[in-house]
């Protein structure tokens, strides 16, 4: 008879617990859950002791937004071993759950990015929650970087394909003014989160999309009709709203720190969470990559396409908590959720992942005093 393997502790951290930060707990992990939070002297003797010196423990990052990282593109390269690859980059930045990103592309990219989501998830590829399909059901005056040429209102067809992943989480970012309120529906009777992003929607037609379902938006004022005095536009209705969700780029370049208060401000607690938007050069050295044939390229850490447009970001997770202490003023324990607890929520796994309790995924980062990543744990691994 095999023995189960001996319980691991991580020991002498900082812990984030629910509660706050705690001190003297150690983090007992088995099987891939997080099996106890108990006293250091209350271990027992086989149990294998990890000392974190003192290190803050936190939740494992979870990225909603993942075009890609380590030289990899998952529109270029719709590959299980892409997403394994584009995975593994954002690990080394604490991040232990993600959602590979599609941005406008054909029918036929989209489904081979689903199969090869379902089959990494299959494969047990770390990290792996779902997929995010960032159009091409968007406005051509909010396009950003993305193809106007791609964008189109779906079918059933590509209704069923765009949510057929059947193992793991499907976003869907669209404009509501360009898909019809019973798409929307649809959409979301078949399991998939429908957010608006990309959309030059009036505040009446972002109220109908809420109505139809619409439960969020994708990197709140970037790429929207902006809150003015007399159009509260998708911005307005975003920071209106008690029930959406709304993911940010805080990377000092997307939405100045005022601006992220101010919607901070505005939305209820949990309600604003952190994502990176990240493109190939995270974990990469290379500052450059193809997109639509174009080559896009990172100077001085702000990535844009030939015209002068933010085409994503080169942002980590880890970077972005530092950058919402830093430059927005957020407590550290609040950042850390806004990676970690807030997304988990968002994404319907707030009963599984983001948090550092018993019968949660051991899905842990350690942080220097400096926040830097010291340590990164998926599934106690």
């Amino acid at each position: 008879m095999n023995s189960a393997p001996p319980a691991t502790a991580l020991c002498h951290a900082r812990v984030l617990t629910p509660d706050g930060f705690v001190e003297g707990l150690a983090v007992l992990m088995q099987d891939g859950l997080i099996a106890d939070l108990v006293a250091v002297e209350a271990l027992s003797a086989d149990v294998v002791r990890h000392d974190l010196q003192g290190a803050a423990l936190v939740p494992g990052f979870i990225d909603a937004q993942v075009n890609g990282g380590g030289g990899v593109l998952f529109n270029n390269d719709t590959s299980v071993e892409a997403i394994r690859t584009i995975a593994q980059a954002h690990r080394r930045f604490g991040t232990t759950g993600l959602l590979p990103t599609l941005i406008s592309d054909d029918a036929e990219v989209m489904a081979r990015a689903v199969e090869a989501t379902r089959d990494a998830i299959a494969q047990g590829v770390p990290g792996v929650l779902g997929i995010h399909l960032e159009g091409p059901y968007i406005a051509p005056a909010r396009k950003g970087t993305h193809d106007a040429a791609k964008f189109r209102v779906p079918g059933a067809d590509e209704v069923a394909m765009a949510t057929s992943l059947d193992n793991g989480v499907t976003l869907l970012t669209l404009a509501p003014e360009q898909v019809p309120a019973d798409t929307i529906r649809t959409m979301v009777a078949r399991g998939a989160i429908v957010v608006a992003g990309h959309t030059a929607a009036t505040y009446e037609q972002i109220r109908d999309g809420i109505e139809a379902g619409v439960s969020g938006f994708t990197h709140l004022y970037n790429a929207m009709s902006p809150l003015q005095g007399r159009e509260p536009g998708a911005v307005g209705a975003a920071l209106e709203d008690d029930g959406c969700w709304c993911g940010v780029i805080v990377d000092g370049v997307h939405v100045h720190p005022a601006s992220l208060r101010v919607a901070l401000a505005a939305k209820p607690r949990g309600k604003v969470f952190l994502v990176t938007d990240a493109m190939p050069m995270v974990g990469s050295d290379d500052p450059a990559f193809d997109l639509y044939g174009e080559t896009i390229t990172a100077v001085d850490g702000v990535v844009r396409n030939a015209a002068g447009s933010l085409a994503g970001s080169a942002l980590d997770m880890a970077t972005a908590v530092r950058n919402s202490v830093r430059l927005v003023g957020v407590p550290l324990e609040e950042a850390v959720r806004m990676a970690s607890t807030y997304p988990a929520e968002f994404l319907g796994l707030g009963e599984t992942h983001g948090r550092i309790a018993p019968g949660y995924r051991a899905d842990l980062v350690a942080l220097d005093a400096d926040l830097q990543v010291i340590g990164t744990w998926i599934g106690g691994e």
